[in-house]
């Protein structure tokens, strides 16, 4: 009976892997896919911030003030099974908050997440859950809506994110990130493109500084998605692994 029972463990990891496995390849073909958009909007935007540098004030996603309040985008899955993603997440934001003199909130991303920050009775600004394995920059937009809001009216200072940065299938590594003010290191310098831009540079650059936001924060949660994946791919592996050399282990043993 108990090998019967662990065969039947093993059959249903080795499922989970497959399905993980899957999931994992259509989160990479996604992040792959919105990268050539990606790349053009930060080449436009090095092009845009070089023309408009000392014509008027900055952008207020441009502009850096005294930090008196922070906010963190702590993204996570909504479920377990998937090694230690979700316990080093915690921990990377977590610490984080522990080491800061002023008060941190929090947009929590994924239900182990919103639930970790619960228990340890943090400021949860906003939570978003049940995203998906699929979603798209439409269904992340209110999560960036409210970070460029707060900060552009004055409610925070500084904003990071915190997600699984997707190395390889064996490796998720926790970023933390910050994303506003927008610094100028993050965008490239110009490439000495001749375009025209209608009705003028400071104009469009207004335009486009929400849109690089709102897309480093979709791409966060792909590289998320498919470090959730590949995660809980490994972990599924592992547990198959284990289940069969525990059905040969008890199997010698009845056959003794």
């Amino acid at each position: 009976r108990r090998i019967k029972g662990i065969q039947s463990t093993a059959k249903i990891t080795r499922a989970m892997e497959m399905i993980a496995t899957l999931k994992m390849k259509r989160a990479q073909e996604r992040g792959l896919a919105g990268r050539p958009y990606s790349d053009k909007i930060t080449q436009v935007l090095a092009d845009l911030a070089a023309l408009s540098r000392g014509t008027e004030a900055p952008h207020p996603l441009l502009q850096s003030r005294p930090v008196s309040k922070i906010a963190v985008v702590h993204i996570t899955p909504d479920r377990g099974l998937c090694g230690g993603l979700n316990t080093n997440l915690s921990r990377k934001t977590g610490s984080f908050i522990l080491e800061q003199d002023m008060p941190v909130t929090l947009i929590t991303v994924g239900r182990k997440g919103r639930d970790f920050m619960r228990r340890h009775a943090r400021d949860i600004r906003a939570e978003f859950t049940r995203l998906g394995d699929k979603p798209s920059l439409l269904d992340t937009l209110p999560i960036s809506r409210i970070v460029i809001d707060d900060y552009t009216e004055g409610v925070v200072d500084q904003v990071y994110l915190v997600y699984a940065q997707f190395v390889s299938t064996m490796v998720q590594k926790p970023i933390m990130k910050q994303i506003l003010p927008v610094e100028p290191a993050e965008i490239p310098q110009a490439q000495n493109v001749d375009y025209i831009y209608e009705p003028g540079p400071a104009a469009v650059l207004g335009e486009l500084l929400p849109r690089f936001v709102e897309m480093q924060v979709y791409h966060a949660i792909l590289e998320s998605i498919a470090s959730e994946q590949s995660a809980r791919m490994v972990a599924m592996r592992n547990a198959t692994d284990n289940a069969n050399e525990l059905i040969e282990d008890l199997s010698l043993m009845y056959n003794k």
